[in-house]
């Protein structure tokens, strides 16, 4: 018998893309639903919003992919180095000839996982600046309006809101949410969003505060609390927020975040209200501290002004030299007026005496005799008729020249003034400080004419023409030789000398 070669053999002959599609199509049905716990490692969230990853443990690495619509869905964010059990099926990826897990559901290995993935995000917030004390807002000291964002059916809701009755009459506005599972992250965060969205004064009343309580429980069922989202959400509002989840021990992301923890949600109501009994006793003490305080400084005062009258004279003396100095005065008033009334009498008598029928006789003849003497002249003109006709038609011209000698005397008279007034300009002691000079004071005011008369260390004044400056005389040098002459002082102007007399001749 003769052995045939390998490509002899009747079997068909599979192209590469053929084999590749069968193995996957094997191993999808083979591995269609697997659980796979390991480390997660080189993780990577591409731009599209798939996840890249490998799942490793001490030995071996498979790499993994979680599509886009399933990475909302995930219990824990993939991160480096968290061990996580993921849900998915097998399949190969043809075109690099490689098997990988989809993934479908992802969830923490363990307790530890947990933490060590809360620690790492603790930290990175931190380093953000979220957790500083700075950023805290302070709480109001009387909130008319409670927010509060937890369940509506529990005992939390019922303890805040029997404490807040107890202790403060406010409205309370309560936002109902889940607290616990994977949707509880998201309400939460709304819840806060909503509130701080609400406008002052609107229809619905602005929260002065907000409480976000939840009771006791293990780690997995607060592990809500600690989303990245609802953390930076609290970090973004304006509205002070208490945390108030779990007990005492409990601590969650939130906490760190919020602008003060509570232990209990009780507490965290004590901590949003004050006690209106105590606010009442704290008003009637500060009453009755006032009225006491009030009590001692008028009775301070008045016992000080009491010792301070008794030092001062009284009344009585003060007005008593007043009221003797003027009694003497109005004595002395009366005898004065007497006096004066006696000497202008005498005064009237004397006028009185020259008064007589005599003198008015005489002031009489002597204005008749006047009277006639003008009457002889006027009768005397008369007779000289013709020349005072040739002395009216003299006057236009007498006029003309009048009116001439009077325009020549102005001008004449203004040329003076002006003239006056450019020596008064150029005697003023001001115009050389406008050219840039400075007038040179001593300390007590006197002018410095001569440098001979100022020594070294000597305290002048220098006016010039926008104000004064002080100034100390330094050491005496030659003056430097590139500098300009100085320029003569401008002289007086020359009057304008006066015009010719012409021989006019004088009309009066």
């Amino acid at each position: 018998m003769t052995d045939l070669a390998p490509n002899d053999s009747n079997a068909p002959p599979y192209s590469v893309s053929e084999l590749a599609f069968a193995l996957k199509r094997t191993l999808e049905d083979r591995y269609g639903f697997v659980r796979l716990r390991g480390e997660l490692s080189k993780v990577t969230h591409h731009s599209n919003g798939h996840v890249y990853l490998t799942i490793k443990d001490d030995k071996s690495a498979i790499d993994g992919v979680v599509w886009k619509g399933n990475v909302r869905g995930l219990g824990v964010r993939p991160e480096h180095g968290l061990e996580v059990i993921v849900t998915g099926k097998i399949t190969t990826y043809p075109a690099g000839s490689r098997y990988q897990i989809v993934i479908d559901s992802m969830e923490a290995a363990g307790v530890g996982a947990l933490l060590a993935q809360l620690e790492r995000l603790k930290a990175k917030l931190a380093d953000e600046g979220l957790f500083a004390p700075e950023r805290k807002k302070p709480l109001p000291s009387m909130p008319a309006v409670v927010g509060v964002i937890t369940s509506p059916t529990g005992a939390v809701i019922r303890d805040i809101l029997h404490r807040i009755r107890d202790r403060w009459p406010c409205q309370v506005l309560v936002w109902p949410c889940v607290v616990q599972g994977d949707a509880a992250a998201g309400q939460v965060s709304a819840a806060i969003r909503g509130f701080n969205a609400i406008e002052p004064g609107g229809p619905v009343p602005r929260p002065d505060i907000l409480i976000v309580a939840r009771g006791g429980g293990s780690v997995e069922d607060l592990w809500a609390f600690n989303d990245e989202g609802l953390a930076r959400t609290v970090a973004e509002g304006t509205i002070p927020l208490i945390s108030a989840v779990g007990h005492e021990t409990d601590t969650t992301l939130i906490d760190f975040v919020s602008d003060r923890r509570a232990p209990t949600p009780t507490a965290a109501a004590e901590m949003a209200t004050p006690v209106l009994a105590e606010l009442r006793a704290l008003i009637s003490d500060f009453d009755r501290r006032l009225n006491r305080s009030g009590a001692r400084l008028i009775e301070d005062r008045r016992t000080r002004l009491m010792g301070a009258a008794r030092g001062l004279p009284r009344p009585d003396d003060i007005l008593a030299l007043a009221q003797q100095r003027f009694d003497i005065a109005s004595g002395r008033l009366d005898a004065a007026l007497h006096r004066n009334t006696s000497v202008h009498a005498q005064e009237l008598l004397k006028v009185t005496a020259r008064l007589t029928p005599d003198a008015l006789r005489r002031q009489h003849a002597t204005k008749a005799d006047r009277l006639a003497d003008l009457g002889a002249r006027l009768n005397a003109c008369g007779t000289r008729a013709p020349e005072r006709a040739r002395t009216h038609a003299r006057l236009p011209v007498l006029w003309e020249r009048l009116q001439s000698a009077g325009k020549r005397r102005l001008v004449r008279a203004e040329d003076q003034l002006a003239n006056l007034d450019k020596l008064r300009q150029s005697l003023n002691p001001r115009r050389p400080m406008e050219l840039g000079f400075a007038l040179v004071r001593k300390a007590d005011g006197t002018i410095i004419r001569s440098s001979a008369a100022l020594a070294l260390g000597d305290h002048v004044s220098l006016q010039f023409a926008d104000g004064e400056r002080e100034a100390v005389i330094g050491n005496e040098g030659p003056a430097p030789s590139s500098a300009p002459p100085a320029r003569p002082a401008p002289a007086p102007p020359r009057p304008k000398p006066m015009p010719p007399k012409t021989d006019q001749g004088d009309l009066f």
